[in-house]
């Protein structure tokens, strides 16, 4: 597999990159360290005394630091060997000539993965690192998008998130220990929480808590304070009295309001859809309003029983969401599988004595306290059992598990 890592000039393509061939095990192939020794050792022989990456001298450069790219690349292909690529990539995405000669090299077209960072996010990283190659940075227009095929990742989240989702469109995951008590475990129902479970909203989440601290003039990320509970408990943090009431409805008036990039994640339809209505819920530490337009917005039907934080005292890291779920199903909650992203609601569903199944992305895997950990919904199946009940399964072709 040749995976391509794009985007601008500060986005983070470095860092995800590095990750990414790191958990892939493929070799990396970056651009700038490939070619900037040499263009830096050369210094004042290039044209008097002129940055290499300056515009004059761009025609010559460029098309001479991705050759040196294209080399490494199909020396790699011949060997046999995964790769994933590190650059601007910013003429290959047009999709003309450059492009081709890049699917030349890659022996077919590479996975090209695209981080989209806002004019803002752009200036201030670049900024921080002060990069001297990065004042002559030329971005494309803001808003244009590469016009060959790719996944697009927000360059605001964490490399973690990144990572997660790239491995989750890639149809990878983590090796699932055939072994685990959960396969050989029967469920009378499926609990899932929704945000970084069933659908992906993150990007807008951190969107809309940065808009809303912004407002407030705060400098706080007061979503990395409290994701996973109820949005009531982390403004109490940071508010009090009826400011604490006005900035609630404003964050909720910003997330209703704000669904770009809400999408249903890989798998999620499915296994959701697999199980019949009276053994699944929904269970949020959203608001109704919030929960309902997100799963609109992503293309998910909502099961007949939904428990969002207006229907409970006590939101999550408290089990009474999921004890509400497994009454309004008439279910013993220890006959419950919990699907979770957040540490806060593992440990609701471990109060309420349900089995537990991590989703990576949102959290580092060591972060989350579960009965197991996998890369997304779309690693298992729901086997529905002849006298009631179902079990799940590892989906066949992931690693280590059984074949269909």
């Amino acid at each position: 597999m040749i995976i391509v890592v794009a985007g601008a000039a500060g986005s983070g393509k470095s860092t995800l990159g590095l990750e990414l061939a790191r958990s892939l095990g493929a070799a990396l192939l970056d651009l700038d360290s490939l070619t900037n020794p040499v263009l830096e050792g050369l210094g004042q022989e290039l044209s008097a005394g002129a940055h290499w990456n300056d515009p004059a001298l761009r025609p010559v450069v460029r098309p001479a630091r991705y050759a040196a790219l294209r080399a490494a690349l199909a020396d790699q292909v011949r060997a046999g060997v995964d790769a994933v690529l590190i650059a601007p990539f910013t003429a290959e995405l047009a999709g003309g000539p450059e492009w081709q000669q890049l699917v030349e090299a890659a022996d077919g077209p590479p996975e090209v993965v695209w981080l989209r960072a806002s004019p803002a996010l752009l200036a201030e990283r670049r900024g921080l690192r002060a990069a001297a190659r990065d004042v002559h940075v030329v971005d494309p227009p803001a808003g244009a998008e590469p016009r060959v095929p790719h996944l697009v990742v927000d360059a605001s989240l964490s490399t973690a998130q990144q990572l997660a989702s790239v491995r989750r469109r890639l149809g990878g995951g983590r090796p699932l220990p055939a072994d685990s008590q959960v396969f050989s475990r029967t469920f009378a129902a499926g609990l899932f929480d929704l945000d970084g479970t069933l659908i992906d909203s993150t990007p807008s989440v951190v969107r809309s808590w940065q808009q809303l601290a912004r407002e407030y003039g705060l400098e706080v990320d007061l979503l990395a304070e409290g994701h996973g509970r109820p949005a009531a408990q982390v403004i109490d943090t940071f508010f009090s009295g009826e400011q604490a009431a006005e900035a609630l409805a404003r964050v909720t008036e910003i997330e209703v309001n704000d669904l770009d990039d809400v999408i249903a994640l890989d798998g999620a339809a499915a296994l959701l859809g697999s199980l019949p209505d009276d053994s699944r819920a929904i269970v949020t530490s959203g608001t109704r309003i919030i929960a309902t337009s997100r799963l609109r917005a992503a293309g998910l039907t909502p099961p007949a029983v939904l428990v969002t934080f207006d229907d409970v005292v006590n939101g999550k890291p408290h089990p009474e969401p999921f004890l509400t779920a497994a009454t309004r199903l008439g279910v013993d909650p220890a006959s419950c599988v919990v699907f979770e992203d957040a540490p806060a609601g593992l440990a609701a569903a471990k109060a309420a004595g349900c089995t537990t199944v991590a989703i990576a992305g949102t959290h580092e895997s060591h972060e989350l306290d579960a009965d197991l950990v996998v890369d997304g919904l779309f690693q298992l199946r729901v086997v529905l059992l002849p006298g009631g009940g179902f079990r799940l399964e590892p989906v066949a072709g992931q690693p280590d598990s059984p074949a269909a």
